[in-house]
């Protein structure tokens, strides 16, 4: 049985993922990436093989993705976020067309092919307005946890419009709503219709079929999904594992890999 991981360095959080032949997740981890990111590559990799019950040499082949690919020391090769993610959300849902990835800086309209193969993207290009950031600064201004973001905006009833396109302003702008005497779930109602609207204007360069799948970390806030399912009218794709798509994407990719190395020698010993 082979074994193949995938390790995902994204700005804000690391995320690796192990799979089997068979394409199962095995083991999967979450560590924050942090000021080492090297060392966060390591830890993450580390974890799930922990989880996995596996030892490092059982991995045959290690794929690195995110903004800190290259950090990956012990990976085997590197593949771009973009084709990760693709990747990984056909795996999960197969009819996907486009893939929505919302990170801790930057957020991605994705358009794929039925084999997972990008067709086109686009990603965000004002500031980090639209991404995990904006919405870290909001939760900075209202003093919550990030974990509060979706249930607290969900309460909101009358959406504050936020104005401003760079994560730099959105706290003044926030603090702004607060002094007018607006409400915390209306101000954070706003800041995600705010976030999705510039989403959905994202995959509309890309065209929006009508299965998307939203991925990244993003794609845990409840409030978000909502947002994007009414501006979108349609309902997204998200699953426990869709903070993990692009380490996923990864894993199958270094799969690929394993499985043609392979071929020859299974080739030359039906020819024999």
């Amino acid at each position: 049985m082979a074994y193949a991981a995938g390790v995902d360095v994204g700005s804000t959080q690391t995320k690796a993922v192990i799979i089997d032949e068979s394409k199962r997740i095995l083991a999967r981890s979450l560590v924050d990436t942090g000021a080492n990111v090297t060392r966060a590559a390591e830890h993450a990799f580390q974890e799930a093989l922990q989880a996995g019950d596996l030892r490092e040499e059982e991995v045959e082949y290690v794929v690195g993705t995110g903004y800190g690919r290259y950090k990956v020391t012990f990976g085997n090769t590197q593949v771009t976020e973009i084709s990760c993610h693709g990747r990984g959300a056909v795996h999960l849902f197969p009819n996907t067309r486009t893939v929505l990835d919302m990170g801790g800086q930057d957020t991605k309209a994705i358009r794929v092919a039925p084999t997972g193969e990008i067709v086109d993207f686009c990603m965000n290009d004002k500031c980090a307005a639209g991404t995990g950031r904006f919405l870290g600064a909001a939760a900075s201004a209202l003093e919550l946890n990030l974990s509060e973001l979706g249930p607290t905006a969900l309460r909101g009833e009358r959406p504050v419009k936020i104005s401003t396109t760079c994560t730099v302003f959105a706290e003044s702008e926030v603090l702004s709503w607060l002094g007018k005497g607006k409400k915390t779930e209306d101000i954070l109602l706003g800041v995600h219709q705010s976030i999705a609207q510039r989403s959905v204007g994202l995959l509309r360069r890309v065209g929006i079929d009508p299965e998307v799948t939203f991925t990244g970390g993003v794609a845990r806030n409840l409030a978000m999904i909502a947002a994007l399912n009414e501006r979108l009218g349609l309902t997204v794709n998200v699953s426990d594992e869709s903070h993990y798509i692009g380490a996923l994407g990864a894993a199958l990719f270094a799969l690929d890999h394993i499985l043609a190395s392979r071929a020859p020698a299974k080739a030359g010993q039906e020819a024999s």
